[in-house]
């Protein structure tokens, strides 16, 4: 059984959880670095984020020339039931967008760390699943690192309420995401790759009026409207290149992660992709591993541990219930 009671994969499907497991480290991680890359050097994050996802789009057209992906008929019932999933994809998307351009590419990892404790609490909520009191406290200890990690920051470095405020919503959207995703695969008869096609081009629409909310139209201007901006012009465009094709890769792994392992083992491997990102941004960007941080991360990651430890007791208990259940029934 994994961590969340379903059943375990097999010796050849295990082949295929450990590819999709690290498939979606590697793109997550080029995906995180190039985008603090050009957020660092622009000042219209939701246009870039819309650049990323429309070269998605064109990505996928492109492999349909070769056979790689047939790209589906866009229809309207299908896309009205796929309204959950692209709300909470814009919105998630956006604020992690935005979180990551307020923040450190280090402290990132702390900003987004609530998205086990929202997990729980949604599965209590919307699937009625309730948590003994041992995933409670790893959730306890969870939420204790982010604390740990955002008053040291507060003290020490000030650092942007706005861009922990962003954070705690990306956790939100996180949490929920993989609970839709898991049903919005129903909506296309499980096919991930026409979820994911349905997935990009219906949110790079839905961004287009979130550009305007934002008020990027007047800092596009002043970035492709001055001779000045070379630089920042082609890190724009290369920035948007590299990250629309990993971006095209990172779809179809977060897709691909979720639909063969679980949303427990998805969310563990965001946590392990969090540290590397944070080591990688040491040596990229120099940010400073300050006590809290580090304090914060171990503690998030303690409790993240602890979760899966504890789901996989809990898991094994019931299986052996069920057992022992159908033994005495015979």
């Amino acid at each position: 059984m994994t961590t969340d009671g379903t059943k375990a994969p097999e010796n050849g499907d295990r082949k295929l959880v450990a590819f999709s497991v690290s498939f979606y480290i590697v793109t997550a991680l080029v995906m995180v670095m190039a985008n603090k890359w050009v957020l660092n050097a622009v000042s219209v994050p939701v246009t870039f984020l819309w650049a990323q996802i429309a070269l998605a789009v064109i990505f996928f057209h492109l492999s349909s020339l070769f056979n790689l992906f047939v790209i589906p008929k866009l229809n309207l019932k299908t896309c009205v039931a796929l309204a959950p999933l692209i709300t909470i994809n814009v919105i998630g998307l956006t604020f992690n967008t935005l979180c990551l351009q307020y923040l450190d590419a280090s402290f990132y990892q702390v900003a987004r760390a609530l998205v086990l404790p929202f997990t729980v609490v949604l599965s209590w909520v919307v699937l009625k699943k309730k948590s003994s009191l041992m995933v409670i406290l790893a959730c306890a200890i969870v939420c204790s690192g982010f604390f740990v990690g955002v008053a040291g920051e507060m003290v020490v470095f000030n650092v942007s309420l706005t861009g922990i405020l962003f954070g705690v919503i990306s956790s939100v959207t996180t949490a929920t995401h993989a609970i839709v995703i898991k049903k919005s695969l129903e909506v296309v008869n499980n096919n991930t790759m026409e979820l994911v096609y349905y997935n990009n081009i219906l949110s790079a629409f839905a961004l287009v009026p979130v550009i305007f909310l934002n008020s990027e139209v007047q800092g596009l201007y002043a970035l492709f409207g001055s001779e000045e901006n070379t630089v920042h012009i082609r890190t724009f465009i290369i920035g948007a290149l590299v990250t629309g094709f990993f971006g095209f890769l990172i779809n179809i792994a977060g897709f691909l992660q979720i639909k063969v392992t679980s949303p427990v083992t998805h969310m563990i491997s965001s946590a392990v992709r969090g540290v590397l990102q944070t080591i990688l941004a040491v040596y990229c960007f120099g940010d400073i591993l300050t006590g809290s941080r580090v304090s914060g991360i171990t503690l998030i990651l303690a409790g993240s541990c602890f979760y899966t430890y504890i789901k996989d007791l809990e898991s094994k208990q019931e299986e052996a219930n069920r057992s022992k259940d159908g033994y005495e029934k015979v």
